[in-house]
């Protein structure tokens, strides 16, 4: 797969994906208006001094050598 999805129009007007949609009764808008939420969240989100708990992965491999080494 050497092509790239540039933009979410680009990915939004691929047949493929208009047919998944299709399937799965999503509407272009719905999806556009629920990532445009998702983003605007994770810019609220990144501006609070909140404290935030990595991912499990993330933890799993800063921790790996003090499990390893016991």
């Amino acid at each position: 797969m050497s092509e790239s999805i540039n933009s979410l129009d680009e990915l939004l007007n691929d047949p493929m994906i208009q047919l998944v949609m299709a399937r799965d009764r999503v509407r272009p808008a719905e999806l556009r208006m629920l990532l445009e939420k998702a983003r605007d969240r994770a810019a609220d989100d990144s501006r609070t001094d909140r404290m935030m708990v990595p991912p499990a992965h993330v933890v799993a491999t800063s921790c790996l050598k003090q499990w390893l080494y016991r």
